[in-house]
């Protein structure tokens, strides 16, 4: 039967499917933008295609749960950016740092961590590692002595770039080579700097992780992770994102890849706003301390200028004010836009209360001795005019 002749239901489903994509391949143009692969399965000539691609002997989809053009799209960017070998994306900053960690211990290891973490981190490895029968030793990574803390049967050491919330910033490269001389992987948490501030594989990271819903999305629309390193260590990283499920939708992937293109442009004028801001708080008289590695008087400055691009130390910082919950409360509920919002890196200005969101399920103990209080805000300094931004957090300390 010809194709004219097809009913209308037919034609409506086979009419500019698969094969007319399979028309690209020989055309002279082709999308200047990424196309969004809303395909949950991928179709095949015959059988020998599927095992080509199976056996790694020929390029190629399946299953979108697998992999799909839109998450290599990304990881292949993430990975230039970062100078890596491969990258991958997950479906959150969790899924990412939890499951490149279960890829790469198991029961009878031992981690060596720091402990000023995001919250769910934190709790991951105080507590649900337990149950794989994984021992955790929290160190602090810049004081303490990390080294003295491995043990045998210690696989991993882990931290962040920029620590959360009370922007602390470890030495990377003397991390990377405790790690390499004891045989432990090195994964570290880059989401407050990005590449744009500090590149830790090239510093010796084994892994670098992400929350990219923060400045990697930056547009406070997306929800997604990410892993950057080796070859090697990605692919083994990947049997856990195909087995647990946790891989990026195609849509978020899309909008992740937009977000990218603008990423360095973006943090430097972040970063450029939140020093101006850090100023003026430092020599305000309502505000106790203020937590930001661009002040010369931070105890991490000098770290991170050796580290860091230069006159670049990130968008994100913490203070503490002349007061306790109540003074934090005012604050918060009288800056009509500066929200407040359980995240941070997007676009806009923002506040967090540490205390009561990211870091909410630590005890008093853990809150104690992270050095978190209820007296202390973090900021997320957004890419406005910045002298718009000190008048709003100006006129809203005036109440308190």
């Amino acid at each position: 039967m010809a194709s004219e002749e097809k009913k209308l239901s037919t034609r409506l489903i086979h009419t500019g499917d698969w094969q007319d994509y399979k028309k690209f391949q020989g055309y002279h143009s082709a999308p200047e933008s990424l196309p969004i692969y809303l395909t949950s399965v991928f179709a095949f000539d015959d059988v020998p295609s599927v095992d080509q691609i199976y056996d790694g002997e020929a390029e190629g989809y399946i299953y979108t749960r697998i992999r799909h053009p839109n998450t290599d799209a990304v990881g292949g960017i993430l990975a230039a950016a970062e100078e890596g070998e491969d990258g991958l994306v997950f479906s959150s900053g969790m899924s990412a740092i939890v499951l490149s960690i279960l890829s790469v211990v198991s029961e009878g290891d031992h981690i060596v961590s720091s402990p000023v973490l995001y919250g769910g981190v934190h709790d991951f490895l105080t507590n649900e590692l337990k149950r794989f029968g994984v021992e955790v030793t929290f160190v602090d990574f810049i004081n303490g002595d990390v080294e003295g803390a491995i043990r045998p049967n210690t696989k991993l050491l882990y931290t962040e770039t920029i620590c959360n919330p009370l922007l602390e910033v470890p030495e990377i490269g003397k991390i990377s080579g405790i790690a390499k001389k004891h045989g432990c992987y090195f994964f570290i948490d880059n989401t407050f700097a990005t590449s744009v501030i500090v590149k830790p594989l090239v510093l010796g990271a084994d892994l670098v992780l992400y929350s990219a819903t923060k400045y990697l999305g930056g547009h406070s629309d997306l929800v997604a992770g990410a892993a950057v390193g080796g070859k090697e260590l990605i692919a083994l990283i990947r049997k856990k994102i195909v087995l647990y499920g946790s891989i990026l939708s195609p849509a978020e992937a899309w909008l992740l890849a937009r977000s990218l293109r603008t990423l360095e442009l973006r943090v430097r004028k972040h970063s450029e706003n939140a020093l101006k801001v850090a100023e003026y708080l430092e020599a305000h008289p309502k505000i106790e301390k203020v937590y930001y590695p661009g002040l010369a008087s931070s105890p991490d400055h000098e770290r991170a200028k050796a580290q860091f691009t230069k006159g670049l130390f990130g968008g994100m910082m913490s203070v503490d004010l002349k007061g306790g919950e109540k003074e934090a409360s005012t604050v918060i509920a009288s800056m009509p836009s500066i929200k407040f919002v359980p995240s941070l890196a997007g676009y806009a200005t923002t506040v967090s209360y540490s205390a009561k969101t990211s870091h909410r399920f630590y005890s008093p103990e853990e809150l104690e001795a992270a050095g978190i209080t209820f007296g202390q805000l973090r900021l997320s300094i957004g890419l406005e005019d910045a002298e718009d931004i000190i008048s709003e957090i100006g006129s809203a300390l005036e109440r308190i």
